[in-house]
């Protein structure tokens, strides 16, 4: 009976975890990931001695703290991947409960580090961002909620993630943290598209979003001024936004050699969310167009992979880690020229931060895990069943 619903594929009995894990995992996506995280350590290496000296410490003191981040976020990548579906349920329904939790008590307990949003614990010896560590979790519970719904007599599953996300964005906005909120709404529209929403609805909460968008510019002193900002077709060259264009537009096709760049002595920011700005100064367009390669060699495998699933909650996680993984870069990069108004976003793997590459690991540690192949579990099997029959 098993045969004639999902179709046969081969079974190694017996067979170890580890061999088992690399046979099935996406080796291409997993060696994009490798490479985005050695750029990020070979921009680190141009961008954060200016700032070390700045701050007294050693030359490459920020270099070595990103070398143990990453080692850190790979190793978690690794282990995740090899984990279950259910295991990843599991893990991202903890996360997101402990991650939301965190998030509530930022207003007493977090602290700004005078960028004037409340968005870290500081821990003496660093410090941690929950909201990063939300969106991976936040993005397999509302999957599971919505491959929920689809069941006979199935829960509101779809209902009650809409209210989670209400939930979220009012908490992140509360920070402020804009940029975040955008990126959870994102998700959220992505996997609720790709379970089968009805359009009216993706337009009824796309008005919810202008509305939204609209008391915070008249009410929020922080979103007024990035918008305005972002408006105006005058580029202040003293602010971070005209440090990093001109960086840009000086770096031409080759860049101007390394580390001959200057962008990297007026940004503060120039090691996290203006990273690219270094790249593009010191390398040019060359080594820009390499970094917008990988990352869109991610994303279409993993979404070719999702295609091919027949589990509701898989297909719909991985559509949304995905999806989520990629247009978080996007953004990093479209506020450096200009395309979006600013963030204060990372580019995942390749700038620096604890927070940001640990969470970053963690989830495509889950989107490797939720596209590995599967004996049975290919729509293609049904299919094909169904045509010989």
């Amino acid at each position: 009976m098993t045969e004639m619903v999902y179709g046969t594929a081969p079974i190694r009995a017996g067979e170890p975890v580890l061999p088992r894990w690399w046979r099935t995992v996406d080796k291409w996506a997993m060696s994009c990931v490798l490479l985005l995280f050695g750029v990020g350590m070979l921009l680190g290496l141009a961008a954060s001695p200016p700032l070390a000296e700045k701050n007294g410490f050693p030359p490459f003191y920020y270099v070595e703290r990103q070398a143990v981040y990453g080692g850190l976020a790979l190793c978690t990548m690794l282990i995740v991947s090899m984990f279950s579906p259910t295991q990843v349920r599991r893990l991202g329904v903890i996360g997101c409960g402990a991650a939301l939790l965190a998030l509530v008590f930022l207003p007493v307990f977090g602290t700004d580090f005078g960028k004037g949003a409340v968005r870290w614990y500081s821990l003496g010896f660093g410090s941690v961002q929950p909201s990063e560590f939300l969106k991976p979790g936040f993005i397999i519970l509302t999957a599971w909620l919505m491959a929920a719904a689809q069941e006979v007599e199935g829960p509101p599953g779809k209902t009650m993630s809409l209210a989670l996300a209400v939930v979220v964005v009012s908490f992140l906005a509360l920070q402020p943290d804009f940029g975040q909120a955008a990126l959870i709404l994102f998700a959220w529209g992505v996997m609720y598209f790709v379970a089968g929403a009805p359009f009216m609805i993706l337009v009824a909460v796309a008005g919810g979003v202008v509305f939204a968008g609209t008391i915070a510019y008249e009410n929020s002193d922080h979103f007024a001024r990035r918008i305005d900002g972002f408006l105006n077709p005058e580029i202040d060259p003293r602010t971070q936004l005209g440090y990093a264009t001109n960086a840009i537009r000086e770096g031409g096709f080759f860049g101007v050699g390394v580390g001959e760049g200057q962008v990297k002595w007026s940004l503060p920011d120039a090691h996290t969310d203006f990273i690219i700005a270094v790249a593009a100064e010191e390398y040019g367009l060359v080594l820009v167009a390499v970094i917008i390669a990988l990352y869109c060699a991610i994303v279409i495998r993993s979404l070719f992979r999702l295609l091919k699933e027949r589990d509701p909650f898989i297909r719909i996680a991985g559509t949304g880690l995905a999806c989520t993984f990629g247009v978080q870069a996007l953004i990093n990069m479209g506020v450096a020229v200009k395309l979006l108004p600013a963030k204060g976003m990372t580019l995942p793997f390749v700038s620096y931060g604890g927070s940001s590459l640990i969470a970053g690991g963690i989830m495509v540690g889950m989107l490797l895990a939720l596209t590995r192949n599967r004996p049975q579990g290919e729509i293609t099997d049904l299919l094909r069943r169904r045509t010989r029959e």
